[in-house]
């Protein structure tokens, strides 16, 4: 009993120093547009290339050589699935949950690359303190999406297949049956990613989105990291100020969501009329996404209410468009709480206060143009902070090709 005890300090101690590394990890890179990233030459799981140095005074992580089928080959499959010729050229595609690949290919840079990162990737198990499984949970899961299936199933990727084969290949490593996968992180952005084997893996740490879709004994904030969605909205790039921003509010996208989403469609009936409100359907085509830019960059508040589960990233499209977020999500939980004051970046609302009439649009109209300065100095600041971390990071490496990759950790 005290050796499983041992096992559960040490992985909570793991997740609250994991907690500051992404945090310095993810803002480096979540406020750069979810586009698809320049392609590493990946092979069995490691980008060719690459170097291993040690760092001192940094947390040390090693991360797996997967077998090629959960890193590379998941891209390629998805590549495959949209109709390819030439599978060997094709790279991570752009999407919401795309953190997975940011740290992987973070872990895969040479340190060079990486200087002043609070992490360094080891070459002995037996020297990390934590192991990180290099799955590609998310896009595993949209591999076969919107795709007919007119082949037999046997040919056809499974997203489901490919869960089981990951936890039978963790099970037979020595370092996961050590601590059963206490000291192991895992990234499961997408609410369904890893739904099938969630039991099998919850004793790692799971870097998601939120809890919405993982029950209380799969989760929590004990061992868990919330992270961000990648933004699908270009940053606003001019001044802070309200003169060019005529709308009072803004929502735009799918107004029909199960669970807790139901809320979007009684804020539509509550707000479609409004002189000052823009809230209308939208999806994620090219066209929408131009319309939502263009919106986003001119309205000064926007709407964030919870979607199929508590989180969306609308969020952080709000953030990077200097857009002050409006939370409507009683059960959400951030990223980095603990370190960031979300109250200097956004207004939270209870739900049932939202759904009285006038309540909202009231609220919003009583917020002094003073008050939405300030939000929108926070706002920049994070934007700005993001941008000096990033240069700092493409100054210290001598070759372009490396300079186009995303940075992701500071």
């Amino acid at each position: 009993m005290a050796r499983k005890s041992s096992f559960v300090k040490q992985a909570m101690a793991c997740s609250a120093c994991l907690v500051l590394v992404l945090y310095a990890a993810y803002f480096t890179t979540f406020l750069r547009p979810a586009s698809s990233p320049p392609p590493l030459d990946i092979r069995d799981g490691v980008v060719v290339g690459s170097t291993i140095t040690l760092s001192a005074n940094r947390i040390k992580v090693f991360m797996y050589n997967l077998p090629r089928q959960f890193t590379g080959g998941i891209i390629e499959e998805f590549a495959r699935a949209r109709g390819s010729t030439d599978v060997s050229k094709s790279w991570y595609p752009g999407h919401q949950h795309m953190g997975e690949w940011h740290l992987f290919a973070d872990l895969n840079r040479t340190d060079e690359d990486r200087v002043g990162s609070p992490v360094v990737r080891v070459a002995d198990p037996d020297e990390a303190e934590l192991f990180y499984v290099p799955f590609f949970s998310s896009l595993s899961l949209l591999v076969n999406v919107n795709r007919r299936l007119a082949v037999a199933d046997d040919q056809v990727y499974s997203d489901d297949k490919m869960q089981d084969e990951l936890v039978q290949w963790l099970e037979q490593q020595e370092y996961w049956r050590r601590n059963n996968g206490r000291d192991h992180v895992i990234a499961a952005g997408d609410p369904n990613a890893l739904n099938r084997v969630m039991d099998r893996v919850k004793n790692s740490v799971l870097l998601l989105s939120d809890f919405g879709r993982v029950r209380p004994d799969q989760g929590s904030l004990i061992k868990d990291v919330i992270v961000p969605y990648a933004h699908r909205i270009n940053p606003y790039k001019g001044e802070i100020g309200v003169k060019k921003r005529n709308t009072l509010l803004l929502f735009m996208g799918n107004r029909y969501r199960k669970d807790g989403g139901r809320i979007r469609d009684l804020l539509f009936r509550l707000l479609e009329g409004d002189k000052d409100v823009i809230i209308k359907e939208g999806t994620q085509s090219r066209e929408d996404r131009r319309a939502a830019n263009r919106a986003m960059h001119t309205s000064k508040f926007c709407l964030n209410p919870a979607g199929d589960t508590p989180s969306a990233c609308r969020l952080f499209d709000a953030i990077v468009s200097l857009c002050v977020p409006v939370i409507v999500s009683d059960s959400i939980e951030l990223p980095f709480e603990d370190v960031i004051d979300y109250r200097k970046v956004a207004i939270f609302v209870r739900t049932k206060d939202s759904l009285q009439p006038g309540y909202l649009t009231n609220l919003l109209r009583g917020v002094s143009t003073e008050r939405i300065l300030e939000f929108q100095k926070e706002l920049k600041q994070v934007y700005l902070t993001t941008l000096l971390m990033t240069s700092l990071r493409r100054s210290s490496s001598s070759d372009p090709s490396r300079m186009k990759l995303l940075c992701f950790a500071c």
